[in-house]
């Protein structure tokens, strides 16, 4: 009987040895020692190529039967020269409907951006047919939103809402509530993963978040900008877009000489003169916003109006200041907004630093052998082929408007002291009615 057990227990022991060796030889037989292995296999890729849409060389069938004695080159000139054009008259007829408008603007086309990046890795879940890694993806989406659009109502508005009874709640517990749903998207995320397929879940997984990270970060940034005053959004997104289209003018007609590998059309002809005519652009446009109220005021709420206003006394950035451009006894004073020195170094920015998120996402389509993320504008592809690079531009701005222009606000400063107790409040009071008095007697 032991003899027995014995001999069992080696022709196991023999066979998990055979298994072990058959899997590693299948192991080093399949390896490829290659940074290949490190991106989607190919033929998944191959497979998303396919079933995305593509919207460079999409053409609306009138325009197509007009333009078709064209050559393609030129045709292509035309179609993007028409909806650049359609697309510049939409934003002067958002702009004209003012900060409401252009809120929504951003949210729906944050939302766009977002379903555009999505869709890349909805093909991956199709493919594997992983379990709702789409529905988690948009509630993620909506908690983003929650948080950082609830963060600047708290930060705005945050003096009127205190006052109502049943919104104080929500306003003193803002953050818990956020990290509430986010958690409940993090369970369900969990109790969803399917043996085999974990490492395809994680990659999506983290998938979503980096597009929540690139697109609802920044479109919460962007509406930080707007309330600063409409100028801190216009501006910047008039250079991106004068940098876009003055770089594909140069390089259309000048163009030589390659300037990277991400983007073969691009010439460093396409790039010098791109910037040179921001940088212009930028002087002229923010010389002419800066004579109306409506473009430089911040957008503040008003109580006693109960509504959003848009008027205020001139801020030192915009009103004339005199400036001395003499050297060596010899030149004149002039005078200027210093708003102007700003826009310098924005419009450097937006020429220099703003392609590259234009190469950004350049490589990421020819990662997975894509020409454009969308096909909803004619020539131009999709929202996220024209917003890459405003989404790095609008950071910038957010950045530069909090190192450099930005002073404490008294609307934030007085949100803080009604979510104290009473008597921290009462403390406040007494130590600035003292305050004051020192300084008026």
């Amino acid at each position: 009987m032991a003899e027995v057990r014995r001999r069992k227990i080696d022709n196991e022991a023999d066979d998990a040895t055979a298994a072990v060796a058959a899997s590693s030889a299948a192991d080093s037989s399949d390896h490829v020692d290659s940074e290949e292995e490190k991106i989607p296999e190919e033929k998944f890729v191959e497979e998303l190529a396919k079933n995305l849409p593509q919207g460079t060389d999409k053409t609306p069938e009138l325009l197509d039967s007009a333009l078709k004695d064209l050559p393609d080159r030129w045709k292509n000139w035309v179609i993007r020269g028409i909806f650049t054009w359609i697309m510049i008259c939409g934003f002067a007829l958002i702009i004209y409907g003012g900060p409401l408008a252009l809120m929504i603007t951003t949210l729906l086309v944050q939302v766009k951006c977002f379903q555009e990046i999505i869709s890349i890795g909805y093909q991956v879940y199709r493919i594997h047919g992983l379990p709702w890694f789409r529905s988690l993806s948009w509630y993620f989406l909506l908690t983003s939103n929650y948080f950082f659009y609830g963060e600047n109502l708290v930060d705005y508005f945050g003096v009127v809402i205190n006052r109502v009874e049943y919104l104080k709640f929500l306003v003193t517990y803002h953050r818990f509530l956020s990290f509430a749903l986010y958690i409940v998207g993090f369970v369900w995320f969990v109790l969803s993963l399917v043996k085999k397929y974990y490492i395809k879940q994680f990659s999506l997984f983290a998938w979503t978040h980096v597009s929540l990270l690139i697109v609802v970060t920044q479109s919460y940034l962007i509406i930080q900008n707007i309330f600063e005053g409409l100028i801190w959004f216009i501006v910047p997104v008039s250079m991106i877009v004068c940098n876009d289209v003055m770089a594909y003018v140069f390089g259309f007609f000048f163009g030589r000489t390659p300037l990277i590998k991400l983007s073969p059309k691009k010439t460093w002809e396409g790039f010098i003169g791109g910037g040179f005519a921001t940088v212009l652009f930028g002087i002229l446009f923010s010389y002419v916003l800066c004579n109306y109220q409506y473009f430089i005021c911040p957008i503040q709420y008003s109580e006693e109006l109960g509504r959003m206003t848009m008027s205020c006394v001139p801020s030192y950035l915009f009103t004339p200041q005199e400036y001395s451009l003499k050297l060596l006894g010899i030149g004149k004073s002039i005078n200027i907004y210093p708003f102007i020195w700003h826009s310098i170094s924005l419009s450097l920015f937006s020429s220099i630093i703003g392609p590259f998120g234009g190469f950004f996402a350049s490589g990421f389509k020819r990662a997975f052998k894509i020409k454009d993320f969308g096909d909803m504008i004619p020539g131009h592809g999709g929202i996220m082929d024209r917003f890459d690079c405003q989404f790095l531009m609008a950071t910038f701005v957010n950045v530069y408007i909090s190192s450099f222009i930005r002073t404490p606000s008294p609307a934030k400063l007085l949100t803080q002291i009604y979510n104290l107790k009473p008597d921290q409040q009462y403390q406040i009071y007494q130590s600035l009615k003292d305050s004051l008095g020192d300084m008026l007697n």
